[in-house]
């Protein structure tokens, strides 16, 4: 057993120590489930849990409920600059109704933690207790809790506070819990982990009339139904086999539902892109504007489309995904380790942090069969699985642990 899976070793085991705490503190903040930007409670917990932990510095309101935290190593040598690693934890819950029977179920309705970020919370959490009470390395751990990941682009609320300017990070690693992964198998992808996200609405603009007279109108419901199937063609025609994207059109709203005979004016769509790479991303806005406009005037309405880049993709820094591979390996062993993981088509706003700073994101298995953390994420019985806390929280302060060592 080489000194390193020692010293990890002796982290989980560390760690595992106050696990019960953690379940306590995750549930905690699942049973009180904040949206993006709101997370007034949350962030309340965070900073009393930081207090009692006994971090060196905490700094809240960046990014309106962001708070970051500093907890110092054992300085090297003295008049050298610290090295700062960041370790980012998402805070938000989702505006969805829970169909869970937990004792800690959650208490406001319409609101649930239903992708895992108040476990997330508390790993990072649990990660601070451990750094405080060891310091087992030297620099600086920046630890970076977030808020309104989910499409409030949390992350660049941050940066656009100066989170880098005030705390200039020089490497940056977040989890998230996977359910569709085996319990306590650890992956990364070098290069692209999650997709970009974007937003399209087509406004296609006819001539209502009558159901039963249609030649005096311009349908744009007919329209409508030629451009869904068209956009079907993007992905199947425009790009080779082997690059990765998704069109969907998820939204349809034209004419009233009781009025049968009535040609509306006006349809209006919206749908989702998602991609990896700048290119296919221009290529398939571009390939969806041509399409849109083309098959519209060729009935003789118009069609607007409005394409919004929500999130760009989240890719990994090679030496950074196969140094998390490396510290994974020695926490949990090779045969728990993807090194090469399927990216998703998910988003994720820490691509933000990414474009600014190498890092990684890394994905943490939780599912069990027929167990807690099998259902998948943004589902209404979703729950976090706590048996990954110490694990996470491992990671966390492993990666501080061998990014600034002491020896």
């Amino acid at each position: 057993m080489s000194h390193h899976q020692m010293a990890m070793g002796r982290a989980f085991a560390h760690i595992s120590k106050f696990h019960p705490e953690l379940t306590a503190f995750r549930r905690d903040l699942y049973t009180h489930p904040e949206l993006g930007f709101e997370e007034v409670y949350t962030s309340a917990r965070v900073v009393e849990g930081l207090k009692l932990c006994g971090v060196d510095e905490v700094h809240t309101g960046i990014g309106k409920t962001g708070v970051v935290a500093l907890v110092h190593g054992k300085q090297k040598t003295k008049g050298h600059a610290r090295k700062m690693v960041g370790l980012r934890a998402d805070m938000d819950a989702l505006p969805m109704h829970e169909h869970n029977d937990v004792i800690w179920k959650s208490s406001k309705n319409g609101l649930m933690h239903g992708c895992g970020h108040d476990g997330h919370t508390t790993m990072l959490m649990g990660a601070a207790r451990y750094l405080v009470e060891t310091r087992n390395f030297s620099g600086t751990a920046v630890l970076i809790f977030q808020p309104g990941e989910e499409g409030y682009a949390g992350a660049r609320a941050m940066m656009e506070d100066g989170l880098f300017d005030r705390f200039p990070c020089d490497v940056l690693f977040a989890q998230h819990n996977s359910p569709e992964t085996p319990l306590g198998v650890i992956g990364v992808t070098p290069g692209p982990m999650q997709a970009a996200v974007d937003r399209i609405e087509i406004v296609i603009e006819g001539k209502g009339g009558h159901g039963a007279r249609p030649h005096q109108g311009i349908d744009p419901v007919l329209v409508a139904g030629h451009i869904i199937t068209a956009l079907q063609s993007v992905v199947s025609r425009n790009l080779s086999a082997f690059d990765q994207a998704v069109v969907s059109i998820c939204s349809l709203q034209g004419g009233n539902p009781v009025a049968t005979s009535v040609i509306p004016g006006q349809v209006t769509m919206v749908g989702t892109v998602r991609t990896y790479s700048d290119m296919i991303q221009n290529l398939i806005e571009q390939r969806i504007m041509q399409l849109c406009s083309s098959i519209a005037q060729g009935f003789g309405a118009t069609a607007h489309v409005t394409y919004e880049r929500v999130y760009p993709a989240t890719v990994n820094t090679v030496p950074e995904a196969e140094f998390v591979a490396d510290i994974a390996t020695q926490l949990v062993g090779a045969d728990r380790v993807w090194r090469n993981m399927t990216p998703s088509m998910g988003g994720e706003d820490f691509s933000f942090m990414l474009q600014a700073k190498p890092g990684a994101y890394i994905r943490i298995g939780q599912g069990e069969t027929n167990g807690p953390g099998a259902y998948p994420l943004h589902n209404s019985r979703y729950d976090f699985n706590d048996a990954i806390l110490p694990l996470g929280s491992a990671l966390h302060a492993s990666l501080v642990e061998a990014a600034m060592p002491l020896d």
